[in-house]
């Protein structure tokens, strides 16, 4: 990466114009690029999620969100939460933004006390996020028409 490329900051989204920034960029990956239903990638938890954008030269280019969990996953203790809709443009995937959603959204998570974190990660992301410490935890499934494995990590 050269001293010119410009930085990329997450940042949490704090106001309705931000939302819809990441509402837009989910909707390009997975409504356009890999098809997902919009009933199905559109939820109430939007709501009440943390959400954060991955900025680059004042552009958003990725996002994701936190949502708490009403209980821990089964054998587990605490308060646990679940990343997802995490979503980066495809002119800038393979470059390390991804990560840093996910850092952001760690971070987050252990910020508001949470033990752990769950994710239905698509198959063909799931290498990514076990070299972030997620493990596979059951079978794969079909979401979306596509599929997907539940990861789990404990922070």
């Amino acid at each position: 990466m050269s001293d010119t490329a410009p930085k990329i900051d997450v940042v949490p989204v704090t106001n309705e114009g931000e939302l819809f920034q990441a509402l837009a960029i989910r909707e390009v990956v997975f409504i356009e690029e890999q098809s997902v239903p919009e009933g199905l990638e559109r939820d109430a938890e939007d709501v009440s999620a943390f959400h954060v954008l991955a900025m680059k030269g004042g552009h958003a280019i990725g996002t994701g969100r936190l949502v708490a969990l009403t209980e821990p996953p089964p054998g587990e203790q605490g308060k646990w939460g679940r990343i997802g809709r995490m979503a980066v443009l495809s002119s800038d995937r393979k470059s390390g933004v991804g990560a840093k959603l996910l850092t952001a959204l760690e971070a987050e998570a252990k910020k508001r006390g949470l033990k752990g974190i769950k994710l239905h990660a698509q198959l063909s992301a799931m290498e990514f996020y076990k070299r972030h410490g997620y493990e596979a935890d059951g079978a794969v499934f079909e979401e979306a028409g596509m599929p997907h494995l539940e990861m789990k990590k404990t922070l």
